[in-house]
């Protein structure tokens, strides 16, 4: 009967129009939080078939969800260096546990980047989410893998013990005195025991003072530093060059063949502008060899780290693209170093591509993970989970991890979260446009029963 149809479409549009009206609210309700999506319930109708000619059979409103998931919310600034957002598509990935992970373990993906550091050191948002990523190899590279979930790992910037950066290259900027008399003993020198400016650094009698002197710090494996000096001594047996020795203060950290501490003897020679001649340098073992300190480890083959010390072999390459003859008074005008003793954590920071790194009080930075961006052909089709979260679906489609701003792969906003894409005044005026739909309805079920109640009086 018509009427009877007309009723139920009433009843299906109080129905429709309470899922709506359900959506609104919880959309209102997120409207602070952080990266939530907005709902809406979209409404198709239902046609039932017509099985007698002229009359007409109601078939009622359907109310369809349907979730904005893929939607981009407004980037704010944050305050924390952890608080993190997706600027473009994808999700982070997470996990409800930091560790014991295995491959039957859910992963669940969010753009709820709020993250801070739990006491275990791990990075984990508001709803207990950890973040995942890929970790660091000891060079620094991650193993990206774009479908293996268990690659991935819980980013802890906590538990990373110090950082000691061992010095690998040195930089000096300097002038030696290009009218520097020569001295009375360079007649009798020769660089090995007795006479050495090695010998003279280590109070040895007999030793030859220098005209000029360098120091060098170098940090060693463990993070102890050692004072490396270079002795200039002007050479009468050629112009443009000097003598010169690198030695240990004390000699007692290395050990050597020759002299108290010396690594290295012979001679540096420089071009007639003043530059250094590196191809007539000898110093460094033979004419034209690279200015490279060489120290076994510990134990070692001499010249070699002194065995009491327990640290590893080095090589320290040294610039001396700038160390000059000019006729003006030696002097040292900087030296540069990229060693590091020990350090320990101070603060964290992200880029834009996802890499976590470890700020050191010793200037040092150390990257420890690289951020996983998971992607999805039809991000709309995840499933919803409590803690503004999803779970992958079919309908979703399959999912792809991926560097941040690679492959189609949204790039990640350090100090910064996005704000939920819920518009206050377009879901009041839902609300508006829902209460009079429900209203209607409800007047569509009163009048079909009058009607009825009309058709049962005739009856009587």
């Amino acid at each position: 009967m018509s009427i009877n149809s007309a009723m139920l479409a009433g009843v299906s549009g109080l129905v429709a129009n309470s899922s709506a009206l359900a959506a609104i609210s919880d959309n209102i309700a997120n409207v602070n939080t952080i990266a939530y999506k907005r709902n809406q319930v979209n409404f198709g109708d239902v046609v039932t078939a017509q099985s007698v000619q002229g009359l007409y059979s109601a078939g009622g409103v359907q109310g369809i969800p349907h979730a904005y998931v893929s939607q981009q919310g407004l980037i704010q600034t944050a305050a924390s260096p952890t608080d993190l957002a997706i600027s473009g598509d994808g999700f982070f990935v997470t996990t409800q546990k930091p560790t014991g992970l295995t491959a039957a373990d859910a992963r669940e993906f969010t753009r709820a980047g709020q993250f801070n550091v739990d006491a275990s050191g791990f990075l984990v948002n508001d709803a207990g989410l950890y973040l995942q990523g890929w970790p660091a190899s000891p060079t620094g590279t991650f193993a990206v893998d774009p479908s293996d979930l268990t690659k991935l790992s819980s980013i802890n910037v906590k538990n990373l013990g110090t950082a000691v950066q061992p010095t690998g290259n040195v930089g000096i900027s300097a002038n030696l005195d290009a009218t520097q008399t020569v001295s009375p003993a360079e007649a009798t020198y020769t660089g090995a025991a007795g006479n050495s400016m090695a010998d003279f650094a280590a109070g040895v009698a007999g030793g030859t003072q220098p005209d000029f002197t360098m120091d060098l710090n170098v940090v060693d494996s463990l993070g102890a530093s050692h004072k490396i000096e270079i002795g200039f001594l002007k050479s009468s047996a050629a112009p443009n060059t000097w003598h010169a020795e690198i030695y240990a203060i004390p000699a007692s950290d290395v050990d050597v063949a020759g002299p108290s501490g010396q690594i290295a003897a012979g001679d540096v020679a420089f071009n007639p502008d003043g530059s250094i001649d590196l191809a007539n340098t000898t110093l460094f073992g033979g004419a034209g060899n690279p200015p490279v300190l060489n120290l076994a480890a510990s134990g070692g083959a001499q010249p070699a780290w002194a065995a009491s010390l327990g640290i590893a072999a080095q090589t320290v390459n040294l610039d001396l693209t700038n160390v000059t003859q000019q006729a003006e008074a030696s002097t040292v005008n900087s030296i540069s170093n990229d060693g590091a003793g020990v350090g320990n954590i101070v603060g964290v920071q992200v880029d834009e591509h996802g890499v976590v790194s470890a700020i050191f009080d010793n200037s040092q930075v150390r990257k420890i993970a690289q951020v996983a961006i998971a992607t999805f052909p039809n991000a709309d089709g995840l499933k919803s989970i409590t803690g503004n979260a999803y779970q992958a679906t079919l309908t979703a489609g399959p999912m792809v991890l991926k560097e941040a701003g690679n492959g189609g792969a949204g790039t990640i906003a350090p100090s910064s979260l996005e704000a939920s894409t819920v518009d206050l005044s377009a879901e009041f005026t839902g609300l508006i446009t829902t209460q009079r739909a429900y209203s209607a309805s409800s007047k569509i079920i009163t009048t079909a029963d009058e009607m009825l109640q009309e058709l049962i009086d005739m009856k009587r």
